[in-house]
């Protein structure tokens, strides 16, 4: 009986020892290493945000059809922290009234802007207001400023109108001029005629040298 035991028990040991290494072989054989990198490229497709997009109207073009009453609605979102009437008080952020063509950080009455604004230097311009609508720590990083900004060019365009008819008055610019189609056009064409000009040149000399050969002869 002792010996059946034994005999049975070592066979399962070994049957054991075999399926732990049938395991371990198994596993080293289907393992994969992961990827450096996911997925799979494919050709021809830009990554979103990329510059492959089609650029928008130009700022120009943007303020020259600007919505002043849009801008209104827009700078809804400021007057929790700005005035915008004329002597009106400081808030959180400064009266905004006339800002547009004041210098940068300048004035307001005594208002304490941050350092990172006031190194920034210049001019309220349209364009400097375009960039710090966008993205006011952008603009100047370090501004107490907590606006995250305005993402669309419409929106920024319409409350630069607003700002701008709110004591500062400055004329807006024209809309950029659209490029002219024949302009494009132009160059192949030229190109074309001066390559049509080369062959008609090439035909006579190559007749004129076919009737040398020939008195040659």
């Amino acid at each position: 009986m002792s010996d059946r035991f034994n005999t049975a028990a070592g066979w399962a040991l070994f049957a054991g020892i075999v399926a732990l290494g049938a395991g371990i072989v198994s596993s080293k054989l289907t393992h994969q290493e992961r990827p450096e990198q996911m997925g799979y490229e494919i050709a021809g497709v830009e990554a979103e945000g990329g510059e492959g997009g089609a650029a928008g109207p130009s700022l120009n073009t943007l303020l020259a059809s600007a919505d002043v009453a849009a801008g209104e609605k827009v700078f809804a979102k400021c007057i929790s922290c700005h005035t915008i009437n004329q002597g009106g008080a400081n808030g959180i952020g400064p009266n905004l009234y006339a800002t547009v063509g004041e210098g940068i950080a300048e004035g307001k009455a005594g208002f304490a802007f941050s350092d990172a604004l006031k190194k920034v230097g210049g001019t309220w311009t349209f364009e400097a207001l375009d960039h710090w609508l966008a993205s006011p720590r952008g603009f100047a990083n370090g501004t107490k400023m907590s606006f995250a900004g305005l993402s669309k060019p419409e929106d920024r365009a319409n409350i630069i109108a607003y700002l701008n008819a709110q004591g500062s008055n400055l004329p807006l610019p024209a809309a950029d001029a659209a490029p002219a189609e024949g302009d494009n056009a132009a160059a192949p064409a030229e190109g074309a005629n001066a390559a049509e000009a080369a062959n008609a040149a090439e035909a006579p000399a190559e007749g004129q040298t076919t009737n040398q050969a020939a008195t040659a002869n």
